[in-house]
């Protein structure tokens, strides 16, 4: 059953109530700092309080795993909207420890695709296209080679200035800690 008749109820007290004044801003980073962190939802709150970060000094953009799988994809085009238009100068790329993406397997989601109702039609024309299928779902094994292998992408891709450095990092989704994998300030 859907959640939105509770979430559209909650929200209407929410904004009668003006509970949205301590959270109002600038769609400028305080900080000037772009994050891209893993989806999961243990980090929702957590990655935030663990970088001391509060509502207008980041943009966090959130994609599964973290990962930046193509160069012109819509994560790297955010990530360059959030630096040439929004004013960010720090790039943090932060996976997690326990990362579901580690552990995709992109034949058992095909399955789960056709379960719900996806026809191998449709499958097929998919393969047929300009991607493949498999390797565009396929997790990773190993999350700090995931990290840096995207921290590369981004530091190295022909629109991102030079002077930005793009950090990586990865967080424990238990405690918080970040262990450092990559200091962007060293390429600089």
């Amino acid at each position: 059953m859907s959640s939105l008749k509770d979430i559209l109820n909650y929200n209407q007290a929410f904004v009668e109530d003006k509970q949205y004044e301590p959270y109002i801003t600038t769609k400028y980073p305080d900080k000037k700092i772009v994050v891209l962190s893993c989806m999961d939802t243990r980090l929702v709150e957590l990655l935030p309080k663990a970088m001391n970060l509060r509502n207008g000094d980041v943009k966090i953009v959130k994609s599964a795993g973290a990962i930046v799988n193509h160069p012109f994809g819509g994560i790297m085009r955010s990530l360059l909207v959030a630096v040439y238009e929004l004013k960010a100068d720090e790039i943090y790329i932060i996976g997690h420890y326990d990362c579901g993406m580690s552990a995709v397997d992109p034949d058992v989601m095909i399955s789960h695709m056709r379960e719900r109702g996806i026809k191998q039609e449709t499958l097929d024309t998919v393969s047929y296209s300009a991607i493949d299928l498999r390797d565009w779902l396929r997790g990773f094994g190993d999350v700090t080679t995931s990290v840096l292998k995207s921290v590369e992408l981004v530091r190295t891709h022909p629109l991102m200035p030079k002077g930005v450095p793009v950090h990586g990092l990865i967080i424990d989704p238990g405690t918080g800690r970040l262990d450092l994998v990559r200091d962007g300030n060293e390429h600089l």
